[in-house]
């Protein structure tokens, strides 16, 4: 009678312990999430990768602890805070973008690191898709393949196009290229600019003076926090621009041409699943996200004075009245 009195006493002190104890109790997997921006900036990464853990099963705080950590927008806090969460023993890295997976790869070679990145094999990232070896995996956007595309829209809303300006993060070249080869090949005069927290007002400043027709930004992940000011920028100095991340045409902007990065996302958790329940990062192929999706919003249109033509609307994926 004693012991059974003794066992109910003791299931009711570990019910009464905080949250963080009784995920401690139970050694619950942690997982560590990188950002370059602040809180509530991911727009996609975040809500995406959440969005997918919950639909197998996993509910933060419940059965699985998720350590975030945000670099207010200054890339060269990623590294530090990828050493903090390796200091709490997380489970798993969670990295966002080229320039935070290869940190993290530099930071250890023993803890499973799930990314999202534009071309990961050119960025040193894995050795190939199918095989990355090492220990990460992830999710490819491939950007490159599509991003000399967004001259071509711009182009088609704009021809008499001439100059054009980008938006650019010089820790992450690789995108530029193609979107300057699609430049030399429609005759645009192309013009580049860092898009960085920190140097952002001085490249607005100088396209501004530049008397640009159109801007356009690299799918970098320091860029996605300073999409509403980019937009009104672009609003502000009547440019017709395309955006690489979809939920900018939700904010204004006026079109966009990319991947379901929050789709995306939600396939990436199918990795942290997977690693968690034992498989190895290096055995794991590279997914390639294979829908690109072309976005319009007409309403930012008609404050521009722009008339879209009507067969660019007809192949849009959304368009927004």
């Amino acid at each position: 009678m004693r012991r059974r009195h003794f066992i109910i006493g003791l299931g009711g002190a570990l019910i009464s312990l905080p949250p963080r104890a009784r995920a401690e109790q139970t050694a619950l997997p942690r997982v560590g999430y990188v950002w370059v921006g602040a809180r509530g900036t991911d727009v996609t990464s975040g809500p995406g990768l959440r969005s997918g853990l919950a639909d197998l099963g996993y509910e933060i705080g419940r059965n699985i602890i998720f350590e975030e950590r945000y670099a207010q927008g200054d890339s060269a806090r990623v590294p530090a805070l990828i050493s903090e969460l390796l200091a709490q023993k997380v489970d798993m890295l969670v990295t966002v973008g080229s320039f935070a997976t290869l940190a993290a790869r530099r930071a250890t070679s023993a803890v499973p690191i799930v990314f999202a990145s534009s071309d990961p094999v050119k960025a040193g990232i894995v050795a190939s898709l199918n095989r990355p070896g090492g220990n990460a995996t992830g999710v490819s956007i491939l950007s490159g393949d599509y991003s000399a595309k967004w001259l071509e829209l711009m182009k088609e809303a704009l021809p008499r196009l001439k100059r054009v300006a980008v938006l650019w993060n010089p820790e992450n070249p690789l995108e530029l290229e193609q979107v300057k080869a699609a430049a030399q090949a429609f005759g645009i005069d192309l013009s580049v600019f860092v898009g960085s927290s920190g140097e952002i007002d001085q490249s607005f400043t100088s396209i501004a003076n530049g008397a640009f027709d159109g801007l356009t930004m690299t799918t970098d992940p320091s860029l996605e926090p300073a999409i509403p000011r980019i937009i009104s920028f672009a609003a502000e100095r009547r440019l017709v621009a395309v955006y690489p991340f979809g939920s900018a045409v939700e904010q204004g902007g006026l079109m966009s041409y990319s991947v379901d990065l929050v789709g995306m996302w939600r396939q990436a958790a199918s990795y942290v699943d997977r690693i968690l329940k034992g498989a190895k990062p290096a055995e794991l192929p590279v997914e390639q996200a294979t829908r690109v999706e072309l976005k319009i919003n007409l309403k930012t249109a008609r404050v521009l004075g722009i008339v879209m033509p009507p067969s660019l609307i007809a192949r849009a994926d959304e368009v927004i009245e």
